[in-house]
């Protein structure tokens, strides 16, 4: 196989030989041989895919560490982590928008729609849960089902705080016109969860780590005409307070006879 100059490799590729020295630094993109004498860089021309997916990654703004282990990922899960990638950038974005609102609107003289955004620790859970694609129908039927009904009949504990309330988790929208991903989650106590999921062995059982979440708690987990906004200020507020949501919306019902409900995002760490 000819090998290629960095100089070539770096025409074909769109990199430069600043960036082909620094990746090779890193082991992110390593030349296929070094001069023993003169330390020449050369690369193979199978090499090319590779750095071209580098390339795509850093333009879409992902940190070096996150496309090495995107670029050394099989193709679906390197796909799923560019897509979230993606899925928080776009949030962020929204944020700006909705904060550079808010403060034009403040500027001259107007009101703007202000909510109570809180933060709190929730610790590891284990979360049973079921994933599909709903219409809005679908989302409050198929819940009430699982969470309510198929629990009680199984004789599961109901939650005793808010930390162990069901929620649901937007993978994407919902709305009249199309299905969208939703995931429906229970909290299980960790004592019974293998327990409680052998008795639902069509759901899965996942660990979701130790985290932050800022939210808004709201009146009611019924329909709710500013939920709406309720997310843009969860946006903003993530911005103001450079805050990265670590995954999507998602909505949490709280114990009790009101059946009130929390709209939050998952913290990055800081």
């Amino acid at each position: 196989m000819e090998l290629l100059s960095i100089g070539d490799f770096a025409r074909r590729t769109g990199l430069s030989q600043r960036a082909l020295r620094l990746y090779d630094e890193m082991g992110l993109l390593r030349p296929e041989r070094v001069d023993a004498h003169s330390g020449y860089r050369w690369y193979g021309p199978d090499q090319a895919a590779r750095a071209r997916l580098i390339v795509a990654l850093r333009q879409l703004g992902v940190p070096l560490p996150e496309v090495a282990a995107m670029a050394d990922a099989e193709p679906a899960r390197a796909a799923r982590r560019v897509a979230e990638h993606w899925a928080r950038a776009e949030f962020e974005h929204h944020g700006r928008r909705v904060l550079a609102g808010y403060l034009v609107d403040e500027l001259e003289g107007r009101a703007a729609p202000r909510f109570d955004v809180r933060v709190r620790t929730v610790p590891e859970r284990r979360l049973l849960t079921l994933r599909r694609h709903v219409t809005p129908e679908e989302l409050v039927l198929v819940g009430r089902d699982l969470l309510i009904t198929r629990m009680r009949e199984a004789g599961v504990p109901r939650p005793a705080n808010e930390l162990e309330a069901p929620f649901v988790i937007y993978h994407g929208l919902v709305t009249a016109d199309s299905d969208g991903p939703v995931e429906w989650c229970r909290p299980l106590r960790p004592d019974d969860a293998e327990g409680v999921a052998a008795r639902f062995p069509d759901l899965g059982l996942r660990t979701e780590p130790e985290h932050e979440e800022a939210y808004v708690h709201r009146p009611t987990a019924e329909t709710d005409p500013e939920a709406w906004l309720v997310m843009e200020a969860l946006a903003a507020w993530a911005v103001q307070h450079a805050r990265s949501a670590s995954g999507p919306v998602r909505v949490s019902i709280r114990p009790g006879p009101t059946r009130s409900a929390d709209i939050s995002i998952p913290l990055q760490a800081r």
